[in-house]
């Protein structure tokens, strides 16, 4: 009977089928696809011929332990301490209701219970995936893997895999691999997503055209620790994705009666390309916004690059009068307000502002802001100490060190570990104090240094306490906490640039800083990257007066901003140093923004070619269809006009229906839906109109 076990579950367009092996105490997937896909043999059936290998490693399998799956990569490896590896188990039970499933599989002679455990969510095409590990014995396990899931994509001849890569100031590079055979992996090992990988994958059959609609599926790990992602092309031909998070101590240990649940693994599919898939992700994240969704993301002002730890009431305030003139909304003071901070060597922990640069008092700077009718807003890096801090002189304890060997400086400060109790209630009464006692509505939470000596003085072996999970769940606690007792303070979330952006960070913020790199050309790209994993609305962006770093091309201040308005739009230029013209043309971009940033932040987004094509963009769709925004960049050489014959770049819209007519207010033109499918919306380039934004009404 058992083999005939069948479940479906059902997202907005999408189909997972799931059914018990008959092959063995397995879970396998049957089907994933359009609605109706499960309707039929499925396309991830395997001969059953097993020639040196068992069914167990050939299965399409949903999540196998070593022990039954000894060859192909286990996605389970516990042991009890002293005895030898392995997970022989054997089918318990399911439980189904409307939009959940769990599958329970025990091994009574190791102690064990494993729950895999599925949700669609409502509203999306995105099926969760994680499972729960319950130690049933007598004797604690020692977990050495405990992925969150496996997920199996069939393929032809080989599998496409784009995947975001980087580092420091070049985040989000979107990259792509053709794997036939064999192991491709990414990860971090540095207590955060990191720069150099995102955690989010996608697969499509390499066959498929690169621009053209075709099934494509993606994962996304909800972990802001240590995790990875692998894909391992089958000898079968299908590819087998496994994902969870990577103790730092190389193992977990499960008490008896204890049961840990391993982060969740979003799995997305769309039959419409990388650009569907695109889609489904910002539905997604719209929908982890909840009603936070709704509140307006406002032009920010922040004094960073104007004065960097040279902060005062006076420089702060021309700054913001300035930033106010051109119609920012809120003012954000960036490091060096506090006490002891005249540079990276000191300040950070001891959370005060520093008296000399607010001599008239902190509050009455405060009030000056929020008079010219500006929110104020505050950067705070709380998991961070400077060695120098009266923090660290009480609380020595409270940073990771390893007993008897030397603390290791990363831009001359140390972690706190955030796993500790008191460490979380320090760092939430320190929050709560900076923004009870002051009208503080902007918090930027940043994050600049990885653990590297990850020890816990006095508390014995590293390896015994789960360190990286206790970091998480003291940052998630900390950010909750914010949310529930601080509902209307907006929070953004950074890591030195985009480290630490994941699907559990942004359920607990409202933007997020995607890089420290804000030139034009290469934000460019950072942002193209960005934008196939995650939402606009929550992709703060800054125009400033940086060169390039990678591409050094210059770019017009029009280039900048059109740039920045892709996302949620922010200043941090030294405005004192432009020009009139300057902050003119700047007032005239914000004033466009503010009139199409509800369909940025809330319509469905098309990405139009790639940063490496002359011409670039993005299309924004508003939800009811009435109003076409095109955000559209010259990146390539000019064509030689009027010199020799040339005729305008062109791109080709999407979505848009073929029988309705779209009009341009600001060129008095009206386009056929056809024609802009077609043909595509025209841009004339030049050496000093290198962007543009377009608003198309449907008539």
């Amino acid at each position: 009977m058992t083999s005939q076990q069948r479940w479906t579950l059902r997202t907005d367009h999408s189909s997972y089928t799931v059914r018990l092996s008959k092959d063995g105490p397995w879970a396998e997937l049957e089907a994933w696809g359009p609605h109706g896909v499960e309707e039929g043999p499925s396309a991830l059936d395997w001969s059953h011929r097993t020639h040196f290998i068992t069914p167990a490693d050939a299965a399409p399998a949903e999540y196998l332990p070593h022990g039954l799956r000894p060859f192909a990569g286990a996605d389970l490896v516990a042991a009890r301490p002293g005895s030898e590896r392995g997970v022989w188990w054997t089918f318990e039970g399911a439980q189904q209701e409307t939009h959940t499933l769990r599958l329970t599989f025990t091994d009574d002679v190791l102690g064990l219970r494993t729950t895999l455990c599925y949700a669609t969510v409502p509203g999306t095409d995105v099926l969760h995936r994680w499972t729960e590990l319950t130690c049933t014995g007598e004797e604690e396990l020692r977990l050495e893997r405990l992925d969150s899931a496996a997920v199996n994509v069939p393929v032809t001849t080989a599998a496409r895999l784009t995947y975001l890569t980087g580092q420091w100031s070049q985040e989000f590079q979107r990259t792509q691999l053709d794997l036939a055979r064999g192991t491709f992996t990414i990860g971090s090992s540095q207590g955060v997503a990191g720069h150099a990988y995102a955690p989010w994958l996608a697969v499509q059959d390499r066959q498929a055209p690169e621009q053209a609609p075709g099934p494509t599926y993606g994962v996304a790990l909800e972990w802001p620790g240590n995790w990875h992602i692998t894909a391992e092309a089958q000898p079968g031909g299908a590819l087998r994705v496994r994902a969870g998070r990577v103790p730092h101590e190389g193992a977990v240990h499960l008490a008896p009666g204890e049961t840990l649940t391993t982060p969740r693994l979003a799995c997305a599919f769309s039959p419409d390309g990388l650009d569907g898939l695109t889609r489904v992700w910002h539905r997604y994240e719209r929908h982890l916004s909840g009603n936070r969704l709704r509140r307006r993301r406002k032009v920010l002002y922040n004094s960073w690059e104007a004065t960097g730890f040279d902060v005062d009431a006076a420089n702060q305030l021309e700054l913001a009068k300035a930033a106010l003139d051109i119609g920012a909304e809120l003012f954000v003071v960036d490091d060096g307000w506090f006490t002891g901070r005249a540079d990276d060597t000191g300040g950070l922990g001891d959370w005060y502002p520093d008296p000399a640069a607010f001599p008239q008092g902190f509050d009455r700077f405060v009030d000056d802001i929020r008079a010219l009718g500006l929110d104020f807003g505050l950067w705070v890096e709380p998991e961070a100490v400077s060695p120098t801090s009266r923090l660290y002189a009480e609380h020595p304890d409270w940073v990771y060190r390893i007993d008897h060997r030397p603390a290791r400086l990363v831009r001359n400060q140390l972690l706190l570990d955030l796993g500790r109790a008191d460490v979380q209630d320090f760092v939430i009464a320190t929050l709560d104090r900076l923004l009870t006692d002051h009208a503080v509505s902007y918090l930027k939470w940043d994050m600049n240094r990885p653990p590297t000596e990850r020890g816990r003085p006095g508390a014995g072996p590293a390896e015994r306490l789960d360190l990286d999970a206790g970091h998480v769940a003291g940052y998630l606690r900390v950010l909750d906490h914010l949310r529930t007792t601080h509902p209307d303070v907006t929070v953004e979330g950074c890591a030195g640039g985009g480290g630490r952006i994941d699907h559990a960070t942004l359920a607990r913020t409202d933007v997020v800083w995607p890089s420290d790199n804000t030139a034009p050309l290469d934000r460019l790209r950072i942002q193209f990257g960005f934008l196939h994993a995650h939402a606009p609305h929550v992709m703060s962006s800054w125009v400033t007066d940086a060169p390039g770093v990678f591409d050094p091309r210059p770019r017009s201040l029009a280039f900048r901003f059109v740039t920045a308005l892709c996302g949620v739009l922010g200043i941090g230029a030294d405005l004192r140093a432009w020009e009139p013209e300057q902050r003119a043309e700047a007032a005239r971009w914000i004033t466009r923004y503010k009139e199409v940033r509800d369909v940025i932040h809330h319509g469905e987004a098309h990405l139009l070619g790639t940063p490496e094509d002359p011409t670039c963009g993005v299309q924004y769709d508003a939800p009811d269809g009435h109003r076409t925004v095109v955000a559209a960049f010259s990146t390539g050489r000019l064509d030689g006009a009027p010199l020799v014959p040339g005729r305008a770049a062109r791109l080709r819209l999407r979505g848009l229906d073929p029988a309705a007519r779209y009009h341009d207010a600001a060129s008095g033109t009206t386009y056929a839906g056809a024609h802009l499918l077609h043909y595509g919306l025209p841009f004339a380039w030049s050496a000093g109109d290198d962007a543009d934004l377009v608003v198309l009404t449907r008539h």
